[in-house]
C-alpha cells in the first residue's frame, strides 16, 4: 500500500452544489383554460437558473389521452445551444392563500439535445383540483423549483493554497500594513492593495495598471457612493463572502446599492449574488426600485421576478400607492410600459399557448 505521505502521492477533490432558482406560474381566469385539449399547455415566461433558460409548462386537459383526467405540469429546458448535457433536480408545487401546499419531486436526471423536459403527467386528478383551495377566486398558482447540478474538479494542493490565499487577503482588509492605495469615501479613508483589488475588479486592474491608468492613485475620492457599500465591496473583494448587510437604511437597500457598486467595478459574482438576494426578498415597498434597479443594470431575473410580483392582483394596487413607484414612473418610463404589457397579458387569456404543431 503506498504511503500517504509519499512525496509523489496527489489526491484531488471533486465538489458538487446545487444551484437553486425558482419561478412562480400563477394561472388567473383557470376555469377558462379547461377543454383547450389533451396535449395543450399554458406556459410561464422563461427564466434562467444554473445558467440555462427554463419554462413551465402546464396542461389543464392533460399531456397524453391516457391521462385526460388529471392536469400535467412539466418544466422544459429551452436554452437553443447546449455545449454539455445539463443535470436538474425539480420540485413542483401547489399553493393556497393559507400557505398550505402540495407538491411532488423529481430527478436528478440528465437533459440534452434529445431530451429536454421533465415533470407529471398525472400531476393532480382535475376534478379534486378544482374542488381544492388550491383554485382559489379561479386564480391556480404553481410555483416550480429547479436546482442544477454542477460538479467542479480540483486539485488537493489548488484547494488548500486557495483557502489559504483567501485567509491572508481577509487578515489584510482594513490594514494599513502593505497597503499602496487608499480610498476616500464620504469623508471615510480606507486603505487597500492595488494588486488584491485588480484581481478581482478589471476597473480597479485597468484604473491601476492599464495603458490609460491614472497618474495618480495613492489617495482616490469616490464620488456617489455610500462609505457602508464600499466597506461592503471590500469585504467581498478579500473574503469572498457578502459581509452582513442590516443597517439603518435596511438590508434591501444596502443590497441595491451593492449591485449597482460591484456592476460600476465589474465584480460580476457579487452582482450576480446581490441579484439573486433581491429576488428572495422582494416585497411591496421595494419592488419597484428594485425594478428600476434591474432595468438600469441589465439584471433579466430580477426584472422578470419584479415584473412577475407586480403583475399580481393582490400586489400591484398595492404597489401603485408606494413612493417607489411613483420614482419609477418619473425614472424609468419604458419599464413602465413593460409592465402594462405584462399585466394586461397576465389578463389576456385569449393568448394561451399551445404545444408544437397543436396550435388552432
Amino acid at each position: 500500500m503506498a504511503d500517504p505521505e509519499a512525496p509523489n502521492s496527489t489526491r484531488s477533490i471533486s465538489k458538487t452544489v446545487t444551484i437553486k432558482g425558482s419561478h412562480t406560474l400563477e394561472i388567473q381566469g383557470y376555469s377558462l383554460t379547461k377543454g383547450m385539449g389533451v396535449g395543450k399547455y399554458i406556459s410561464s415566461d422563461t427564466f434562467s437558473v444554473g445558467g440555462h433558460l427554463w419554462q413551465i409548462q402546464f396542461y389543464p386537459d392533460g399531456k397524453y389521452p391516457k391521462g385526460e383526467t388529471f392536469v400535467s405540469l412539466f418544466i422544459t429546458l429551452v436554452s437553443k445551444k447546449l455545449v454539455d448535457d445539463v443535470r436538474a433536480r425539480f420540485k413542483y408545487v401547489l399553493l393556497d392563500e393559507s400557505g398550505n401546499h402540495f407538491h411532488k419531486s423529481d430527478g436528478p436526471y440528465t437533459l440534452r439535445h434529445s431530451y429536454r423536459t421533465c415533470g407529471f403527467e398525472k400531476f393532480y386528478k382535475r376534478s379534486e383540483l378544482e374542488a381544492s383551495q388550491f383554485v382559489k377566486d379561479d386564480c391556480l398558482t404553481i410555483q416550480c423549483t429547479v436546482g442544477v447540478v454542477k460538479t467542479s474538479m480540483y486539485s488537493a494542493k489548488m484547494f488548500v493554497q486557495l483557502s489559504d490565499l483567501r485567509q491572508s487577503y481577509k487578515q489584510l482588509l482594513g490594514s494599513r500594513e502593505g497597503s499602496d492605495v487608499s480610498f476616500e469615501v464620504e469623508g471615510e479613508t480606507f486603505y487597500a492593495h492595488k494588486t488584491i483589488l485588480s484581481t478581482m475588479s478589471p476597473v480597479f486592474n485597468a484604473q491601476f495598471f492599464g495603458p490609460l491608468k491614472e497618474e495618480s492613485t495613492q489617495c482616490i475620492k469616490i464620488e456617489e457612493m455610500q462609505a457602508p457599500v464600499f466597506k461592503a465591496l471590500l469585504h467581498f473583494i478579500y473574503c469572498d463572502v457578502i459581509p452582513d448587510l442590516d443597517s439603518k437604511c435596511g438590508a434591501t437597500i444596502m443590497t441595491q446599492h451593492l449591485l449597482a457598486a460591484s456592476d460600476r467595478y465589474g465584480i460580476k459574482t457579487l452582482r450576480s449574488l446581490c441579484e439573486l438576494r433581491l429576488c428572495e426578498i422582494i416585497d411591496i415597498n421595494s419592488v419597484a426600485s428594485s425594478l428600476a434597479l434591474a432595468d438600469q443594470h441589465g439584471c433579466f431575473q430580477l426584472r422578470s421576478r419584479c415584473l412577475e410580483f407586480i403583475g399580481r392582483p393582490k400586489n400591484l394596487e398595492a404597489v401603485i400607492q408606494t413612493d417607489g413607484y411613483k420614482n419609477l414612473k418619473e425614472s424609468c418610463p419604458t419599464v413602465m410600459d413593460d409592465l402594462l404589457m405584462y399585466v394586461a397579458r397576465l389578463r389576456d387569456y385569449s393568448s394561451v399557448s399551445y404545444g408544437p404543431g397543436d396550435a388552432s
